[in-house]
């Protein structure tokens, strides 16, 4: 069960390590500068965290409530939990493996080099990334982190909800949160509970929550599009998808090109270099899918930096 005394013992153990992660802004504007009939749009500018993304918050909690053996830790990812567990071993110092799907981009695995973390590609998706990494697990004995269906992994992300909150002296009316294994979207949602909105919001090509609401169940998806390489879980992860049921009832579909769109308006317009899972809530906005109340208040996440930039080009 995550829920917010888990996130507050998350933040606590978090606080042993005040130097490594980082309190990301909340940039506060005007729905109108964004060109969105609403009172004021609230983002949270967690791209800047530690790693390029909210991951670091729920990786290096994975690592600090658990015995790290000699063998280091091991995982499987499409590149942002994959960076920030290479972050967070390397501020432990210990060793790190990650296994990456093709789809990854390589500005995400030279990254991962960089950290000092050993990189393994195989797999044309996550999934199969994912299985490699089980079966190496088993061979060394390292600890597993998973990409976003882990207690800590999801309560860390929680945190972020928290810090918002305090930053803006209370929660939104709304928070629209990009889904891909549901790990962001179950920490936030378990976070605010029933005291604000929260809307899911998928590509189109990668409908994990929507395909568990149909069936009734998480089960496999095709996975593809601009998003893919963050949020190309092929099926929604047990946490995410029990929060979610608990206290999610709005889950919206968004097409490829409104993301693409999105991401190039923040960063013509605001200077905000994130990747396609970031520019989700901003697609949600511009294109109508979510229309808010001309008083409401709403928070973005722009949840992850971890991209070739010049793609903005």
């Amino acid at each position: 069960m995550i829920d917010r005394a888990a996130i507050a013992a998350a933040r606590h153990q978090l606080a042993t390590q005040p130097d490594f992660l980082r309190t990301t802004p909340l940039m506060r504007v005007s729905g109108k500068s964004l060109g969105v009939d609403c009172a004021e749009v609230w983002l949270k500018l967690e791209h800047l965290q530690v790693g390029g993304s909210f991951k670091a918050r729920g990786m290096l909690y994975r690592l600090l409530a658990n015995p790290v053996p000699e063998s280091g830790v091991i995982i499987a990812s499409g590149g942002n939990a994959g960076i920030a567990v290479a972050a967070a071993a390397k501020a432990l110092g210990v060793r790190c493996e990650v296994f990456v799907p093709e789809v990854s981009p390589e500005a995400k695995r030279a990254r991962l080099r960089a950290l000092g973390a050993e990189v393994v590609v195989t797999g044309a998706a996550y999934s199969q990334a994912f299985e490699a990494c089980v079966a190496r697990q088993k061979a060394t004995g390292a600890l597993q982190a998973h990409a976003y269906d882990q207690p800590e992994v999801v309560a860390g992300a929680g945190t972020l909800a928290l810090e918002m909150e305090e930053q803006g002296g209370r929660l939104p009316d709304t928070v629209l949160v990009s889904v891909g294994g549901g790990g962001l979207i179950g920490g936030v949602a378990a976070w605010v509970e029933s005291r604000a909105h929260v809307v899911a919001l998928e590509p189109e090509l990668a409908p994990t929550l929507h395909a568990a609401r149909a069936a009734g169940q998480p089960v496999d998806v095709d996975v593809g599009g601009v998003a893919a390489d963050s949020l190309g879980a092929r099926r929604i992860g047990a946490i995410g998808w029990e929060v979610s049921q608990r206290h999610v009832h709005d889950a919206l579909l968004l097409p490829d090109d409104a993301i693409r769109a999105a991401q190039l308006w923040l960063w013509k317009e605001l200077k905000l270099a994130v990747e396609p899972a970031a520019a989700l809530g901003l697609a949600a906005l511009q294109i109508g899918a979510y229309k808010p109340q001309p008083q409401e208040t709403v928070a973005l996440i722009l949840c992850g930096a971890n991209f070739d930039p010049a793609i903005l080009a």
